[in-house]
């Protein structure tokens, strides 16, 4: 399955994604991932990275088009991939539709994560960040065993500017202005699904597998409670 998640910051993505990539057992890829393994790397393509990233300037659509396609090329994705946060623009989404198209592959399903301001808000302004790992907890839905501490690495945890309300409120209204043509575009492909993300992501989670189960991809399995249950504790 070739699954593409669109959908504000504070939606659920990044949640939903990491439950879906342990069940389907197909990689969660994202931008800032991405990005930050080309730039570990000693190539031609970290150097042209490197370049924007020194500047603090957006690294181009062609170049971030080059990383998925050397992402994508990973034989990981063999049996299908959940991309979050990418396509973000018109232009990326045509790219990677020929880029696709010339590896014999298509995506399946976009899945729009509608979710309201004030729940992303409520969400994001709780939102913990390792300095280390960059594993994401939250004071009420996830908080860390030990606070301020990551239950992972054992790295320093603290809010990010970006994640105050002002800031939260400047994101949200670009993101909708960028993405309101990019969610007509899959519309009109007739693979755009929405979901209610202001649920909680147990909910979510449950409708994701009904959806597929509609969409004719089979998704049953015993370990269905297990599974909700994590996303219920990663909310």
């Amino acid at each position: 399955m070739r699954l593409i998640l669109l959908g504000p910051p504070g939606a659920g993505k990044g949640t939903q994604a990491e439950i879906l990539k342990e069940k389907l057992g197909i990689p969660h890829i994202s931008t800032g991932d991405m990005l930050r393994q080309v730039l570990k790397e000693d190539s031609p393509l970290s150097k042209k990275v490197k370049r924007f990233v020194e500047r603090g300037e957006l690294v181009p659509d062609e170049i971030i088009l080059e990383i998925m396609k050397q992402r994508l090329s990973s034989a990981d994705t063999e049996k299908g991939f959940i991309l979050d946060g990418f396509p973000r623009t018109i232009k990326q989404a045509q790219g990677l539709e020929q880029l696709l198209k010339k590896m014999n592959k298509q995506i399946d399903l976009v899945l729009y994560f509608a979710t309201s301001v004030e729940k992303i808000i409520e969400r994001l302004s709780g939102r913990l960040v390792c300095s280390r790992c960059g594993m994401n907890y939250h004071l009420k839905n996830m908080p860390p065993k030990e606070e301020g501490v990551c239950d992972k690495c054992g790295g320093e945890l603290s809010q990010r500017e970006d994640d105050q309300e002002e800031t939260v409120r400047k994101r949200i209204d670009v993101y909708l202005k960028q993405t309101a043509e990019l969610i007509e575009f899959y519309k009109s492909k007739g693979i755009l699904r929405t979901l209610d993300a202001n649920r909680d992501a147990q909910e979510v989670y449950k409708e994701l597998i009904r959806l597929f189960e509609k969409e004719g991809f089979n998704l049953k399995s015993n370990d269905f409670h297990k599974i909700s249950e994590r996303a219920e504790s990663h909310a």
